[in-house]
């Protein structure tokens, strides 16, 4: 179905005196009005239009509700920017492109913090609560980063308080920004811990300068984070060989990882951690595990790791097709590693690991057939030997990993 174009006009707390003129005239000619009750609210009696507040959930209503109204000249309301964790984006995604949108933004929330504080914008990541989890902030958290949350609503900032002086943050500066640039604008600070302050306006803006406590572990942003981070039973793939597999994974901004035989997710929730729009699927046979990836997820940030209870290959059916997969447990599982070839896409990449000589058989065959590239990873650390020291060798592991070709007629030629 064809849809007349739909004009997006982003509106800030200072309601209609704060529009520009072509967004008024915008709001006076449209036949229907859309938006949430808070938005609908700041518009005169001339916008004549059928005012429709938004359905909740939000997003599925959208197709439907624009079929309703086709033809018809259409306004939506959007607050701030909407092209900025707004509205605009998934109207875009309905209507197929931006041919069929007109967007004319408002300042956003967070051009007016930084323009209070005096924050270079560039130099301030912005992570957003509305919708996501707690969890999603714990892997912007960086000792002398600054930080700008959007809240969900009036309950946040005592929420993001608590989350700062549990992950280590405590002593952190707050500063809360309510109803930017509106006539009821009004800004409160204190450290995380101890956050002094009442829940105040839903429409909120929360500041946060990071500071450590002492002894607050470093999670840094490489491949390979301390072992001591993940709750595991064992089943762990560690920190050395583990920032090997990531660099050969090689996860690049929006990409997707099957992470299979997950045992505790670390492999999956460091690829989400290289950038905030990479995904990632753990499958895990073990409920338990499977609950311990979860947790793991959400304590080191990236609570959006989907977990899939099951064993491989038969767990596989039905997950979106992968840009990468690790194979950590299971390899000689009947059919996984055909299953997890077949659904790669031509450039997709496949890393395998194992200590057991049966499994390594496999892999060289693997190699054999396919080319790629056939590792041994081998770690000793220093340990005491009575009153000297000595090295104690890991169990060496086996890596095969191989890019899948463009062109099938190809695979087995290239040993690179």
């Amino acid at each position: 179905m064809s849809h007349a174009p739909v004009t997006v006009v982003g509106i800030g707390a200072d309601g209609w005196p704060g529009l520009a003129p072509g967004a008024r005239d915008a709001l006076r000619a449209a036949e229907v009005l859309v938006g949430g009750p808070r938005q609908l609210d700041l518009l005169p009696e001339d916008c004549t239009g059928e005012r429709v507040p938004w359905p909740s959930p939000l997003r599925p209503a959208v197709p439907g509700l624009l079929a309703a109204h086709a033809g018809r000249r259409v306004c939506v309301l959007a607050s701030g920017d909407p092209m900025f964790f707004g509205i605009g984006r998934t109207l875009v995604d309905v209507l197929g492109g931006a041919g069929l949108l007109r967007v004319l933004p408002h300042p956003s929330s967070v051009s007016y913090a930084c323009a209070r504080l005096g924050w270079s914008l560039e130099d301030t990541e912005v992570v957003s609560l509305v919708g996501r989890p707690l969890g999603a902030l714990v892997a912007a958290l960086h000792p002398g980063r600054r930080l700008l949350v959007l809240s969900a609503g009036a309950g946040t900032p005592a929420e993001v308080a608590a989350l700062l002086a549990a992950r280590g943050f405590g002593p952190s500066r707050l500063t809360l920004l309510e109803q930017l640039g509106g006539e009821r604008e009004r800004r409160a600070e204190g450290p995380a811990e101890g956050w002094p302050h009442p829940p105040g306006d839903a429409l909120n803006v929360l500041a946060v300068e990071c500071r450590a406590a002492g002894g607050t572990p470093r999670l840094p942003l490489t491949p390979g984070l301390p072992d001591e981070a993940f709750e595991h039973d064992g089943q762990l793939t560690k920190r050395h060989v583990r920032a090997v597999t990531l660099a050969t994974l090689a996860p690049t901004p929006g990409e997707l990882l099957w992470d299979v035989g997950g045992g505790s997710g670390s492999i999956g929730i460091e690829w989400m951690r290289a950038h905030r729009s990479c995904r990632a699927v753990a499958v895990e046979r073990d409920p338990v595990r499977a609950g311990r990836i979860a947790r793991n997820a959400e304590a080191l940030g990236v609570p959006a790791l989907r977990v899939v209870t099951g064993p491989a290959p038969a767990a596989l059916a039905g997950l979106p097709t992968p840009d990468a997969v690790f194979v950590g447990g299971g390899l000689t599982a009947p059919g996984l590693l055909d299953a997890c070839w077949q659904a790669l896409p031509a450039g997709g990449r496949l890393v395998a690991n194992t200590v057991t000589l049966e499994s390594e058989a496999l892999l060289t065959e693997w190699y054999r057939r396919h080319g790629g590239e056939l590792t041994r990873l081998a770690v000793a650390r220093a340990v005491p030997v009575g009153g000297f020291t000595g090295w104690r060798q890991a169990m060496p592991v086996t890596q095969w990993s191989a890019v899948k070709p463009t062109d099938p007629h190809t695979e087995g030629n290239s040993q690179s």
